[in-house]
């Protein structure tokens, strides 16, 4: 596109000189009585090459009047303002984990699989479910994992790479010796909350509010922090704590071996939820407490709390130019000068021919 275009009618012009270049003149001529005498003199490559001045000169004019009417091309950019969340996504991974309560793609599983399946969508989205108003994905938000059984570990810190982040979370296992099991719910909590509080809270910072989601199966059984106490912390730094009960109440399924044949067998197993205290805990944050049953329930919480904890996103699209006459530019992976020097290559290129190649000083 070009933004003075109406200089290209000054193209109309070039036409008209190079017919007042080019046209015949009256050449000097002298009689002679036979022109045998000449007819084996050739003209010289200077001669062949007389016309080329004039040429390169019209050249350089077209492109000057190209250059004066501005082509350039426009490249569309989006520059995107967000106030984002930070998050901390705390998972119980203690022993009562493996009941197979859980289906997913009709295969029952247990109840860490389907924690790894269902937070992987909410963290990265999917566009199918996107497009049906599912979960469209964290992208702008700070995400940090830390694992639980007897004790916390703080397995990454609130990051935007959330594919480092769920790679971490894939790799979590439930804990299967006796001496890390256990539900240290308040410890896990407090882990969270200083991992949270370690962010900057400068004028600069873009984290609009800092959230914990804790998942967990159990009641609190380890640790040195009491959950409540940790919430009323949470509470003083602003952190809110998302609580999800997961797995059904009362008897579930374990998977299990045989102690003589070693065959593989399911055992079901008495489990309980300490519903009042992750309760007590949410209401004290000011969030929500949420029950999973199954695969599509969990699904639904984090719909939920996607809802709830929605990230500002502003987008400004702008168009960024490039002046083809004096900006270099490529095309088919080959890159061209700017138009304005190529006028003055061709002036250049110009008056060395004719004042230096043909010697013909007019």
């Amino acid at each position: 596109m070009f933004e003075s275009p109406w200089f290209l009618l000054l193209l109309g012009l070039v036409p008209l000189l190079g017919w007042g270049m080019f046209r015949r003149r009256q050449p000097w001529s002298i009689g002679l009585s036979s022109t045998q005498c000449i007819a084996g003199i050739r003209p010289t490559w200077r001669q062949r090459l007389a016309w080329l001045p004039d040429v390169l000169m019209l050249l350089s004019l077209v492109a000057m009047i190209v250059a004066l009417a501005r082509p350039r091309v426009g490249r569309e950019q989006t520059v995107i303002d967000s106030e984002g969340i930070a998050m901390e996504m705390v998972v119980d991974r203690s022993g009562s984990m493996q009941a197979m309560d859980f289906k997913i793609d009709g295969n029952h599983v247990d109840r860490l699989t389907a924690i790894k399946n269902v937070a992987a969508n909410f963290v990265q989205g999917d566009e199918e479910e996107a497009d049906q108003n599912g979960i469209a994905g964290r992208a702008s938000d700070l995400i940090g994992l830390i694992t639980f059984a007897g004790f916390a570990d703080a397995i990454t810190p609130p990051t935007l790479d959330h594919a480092f982040l769920l790679a971490q979370l894939n790799r979590a296992e439930i804990v299967t010796q006796r001496r890390e099991d256990g539900t240290a719910i308040g410890d896990a909590i407090s882990l969270a909350v200083e991992k949270l509080q370690s962010l900057e809270t400068g004028e600069e910072n873009s984290v609009k509010s800092k959230v914990i989601i804790l998942m967990t199966d159990g009641e609190n059984t380890a640790g040195e922090f009491d959950p409540i106490q940790a919430a009323e912390l949470a509470k003083t730094m602003g952190i809110k704590i998302y609580t999800i009960g997961v797995g059904t109440k009362g008897r579930a399924p374990f998977p299990s071996r045989h102690p003589f044949t070693g065959e593989a067998t399911v055992q079901w197993m008495d489990v309980n939820i300490d519903e009042d205290t992750l309760r007590e805990i949410a209401k004290t944050t000011g969030a929500e407490y949420f029950r999973a049953t199954d695969t599509q329930s969990l699904e639904a919480i984090y719909e939920a709390i996607d809802e709830l904890e929605k990230t500002k996103i502003e987008s400004h699209q702008f168009t960024d130019y490039r002046e083809l006459a004096v900006q270099s530019f490529t095309w088919n992976a080959i890159t061209f000068p700017p138009i304005a020097l190529c006028a003055l290559f061709l002036i250049a290129a110009s008056v060395m021919v004719k004042y230096v190649l043909i010697r013909a000083w007019v």
